[in-house]
C-alpha cells in the first residue's frame, strides 16, 4: 500500500537524519514516488514547515543543516524515532496479548500501519518483530468485544451505563445503574471501576461476568480520581476496601529467594533475615485473594498474624490434606484388594 504524504515526511527526514546524507534517487527509491512527487515534498517540508534540508552539489546528496543553531529539526506533532517505533510494535504485541478480544489492536490497526510505513519495514519485517515478543496469558477470562467497546466509549464521553450483573458470590444476576470512572487491568482480566448508584458507592465490576450493557444518556457522576484510589486500590489484589488490617508472613529460604522480588502491595514492608528466611508485612481488606497466594507457596511460608489469618489457611491446608488423605487411602485399598 503506498505512502500517504504525512508517512513520505516523516520517512524523508527519518531517511537523513539517520544516514545524514541521501541522494535523490537513494529517496526516491525508499519512497516509491515519481521525480515530480518528491520534488513536491521536498520543497513543502522546506517552505511550510522550515525542514532544514540542504542539497549539497558535491556530494549530489541531502542533508539537515544548521539553521539558527538548530541541530535536530522535527516535524510538527508527535515524533518517533526508530527505535520509539520498534518499541510501540512491541508494545502492539503486549497490547494484543492481554486486551479484550482484539478490540484496543482493531483500533489501533491504522496508526499501526503509519508506523510501519514511517519505519520502512515490510510485512515480513513486521510479522518477525511481532513474533520476538511472546506474552503468556495465563488464565484470562475473555469479555464480549461488544461489551468492552461501550464501556469504554461511555467512559470517555463520561456517561451512565445500564448493566446487567452476574455476583459469582451469591450465584445471582442484578441490574446496576453506574457512572464509569476507570477500568482496570489485573491478572489478565477487566475490570470497571465506577459508581453504583443503586448500593451508592464505588464498586468494582469484573468485565467477563457482564450479561448486558446498555449506555444511558445521563452525564456520568464525577468522583475524584484520588477517592477512587483512595477506596478501591488501598486492599489486597482487586478487593477493594477502606478497613485494612496487616499481615505478617514468614517465607522460608527457598522461596524467599523469589519473594524479595516480588511485590504483592505497594505498600508492602520486607525484611530479611539472616538465616535467610524473609518477613512481607503487607495490607488487606479482603482476605480472598491473599490467602489464595500464600497457599501457593505451601509449606514455604507461614501467617504470623494476624491469628484470623492464619486459621482461615491453616484450615484450607487441613481440607486439602484431608482430601488428598483420602485418596491416598481409597488407592491403597485398590492395591491391597
Amino acid at each position: 500500500m503506498p505512502m500517504d504524504r504525512t508517512e513520505r515526511f516523516y520517512k524523508i527526514e527519518l531517511l537523513i537524519r539517520n544516514r545524514g546524507r541521501v541522494s535523490f534517487e537513494a529517496l526516491r527509491a525508499e519512497l516509491e514516488v515519481s521525480r515530480a512527487t518528491l520534488k513536491r515534498d521536498l520543497q513543502y517540508l522546506r517552505e511550510r514547515l522550515d525542514a532544514p534540508i540542504v542539497y549539497d552539489r558535491g556530494d549530489n546528496a541531502y542533508h539537515f543543516g544548521h539553521e539558527g543553531g538548530r541541530s535536530a529539526h522535527q516535524l510538527p506533532g508527535l515524533w518517533f524515532s526508530d527505535k520509539e517505533i520498534h518499541a510501540l510494535l512491541t508494545m502492539h504485541q503486549l497490547i494484543q496479548g492481554l486486551e479484550a478480544e482484539g478490540v484496543l489492536g482493531r483500533h489501533l490497526q491504522p496508526l499501526l500501519d503509519k508506523l510501519h510505513g514511517m519505519l520502512g519495514s515490510n510485512d515480513v519485517a513486521a510479522r518477525e518483530l511481532m513474533q520476538r515478543v511472546h506474552i503468556v496469558a495465563a488464565a484470562r477470562r475473555p469479555v464480549d468485544a461488544r461489551f468492552f467497546e461501550l464501556i469504554g466509549s461511555a467512559l470517555l464521553e463520561r456517561r451512565r451505563l445500564a448493566l446487567r450483573y452476574y455476583t459469582r458470590a451469591r450465584g445471582s444476576e442484578s441490574r446496576r445503574e453506574v457512572s464509569p470512572q476507570r477500568l482496570t487491568h489485573y491478572r489478565n482480566t477487566w475490570y470497571l471501576d465506577a459508581w453504583c448508584h443503586r448500593s451508592e458507592g464505588l464498586r468494582r465490576f469484573a468485565l467477563d461476568a457482564v450479561r448486558e450493557v446498555t449506555p444511558l444518556a445521563e452525564p456520568a457522576r464525577e468522583v475524584p480520581m484520588a477517592t477512587v484510589r483512595d477506596e478501591l486500590d488501598g486492599g489486597y489484589g482487586v478487593f477493594a476496601g477502606r478497613r485494612l488490617k496487616w499481615a505478617t508472613l514468614r517465607f522460608e529460604a527457598e522461596a524467599a529467594q523469589w519473594v524479595a522480588t516480588e511485590q504483592w502491595h505497594p505498600q508492602q514492608q520486607q525484611k530479611r533475615l539472616d538465616d535467610g528466611r524473609l518477613e512481607l508485612r503487607l495490607p488487606y481488606a479482603d482476605p480472598t485473594e491473599l490467602v489464595m497466594d500464600i497457599l501457593r507457596h505451601g509449606e514455604q511460608v507461614q501467617v504470623l498474624a494476624p491469628k484470623e489469618l492464619a486459621t482461615a489457611v491453616a484450615g484450607r491446608l487441613q481440607r486439602a490434606a484431608q482430601r488428598y488423605g483420602a485418596l491416598s487411602s481409597a488407592a491403597d485399598g485398590a492395591r491391597a484388594g
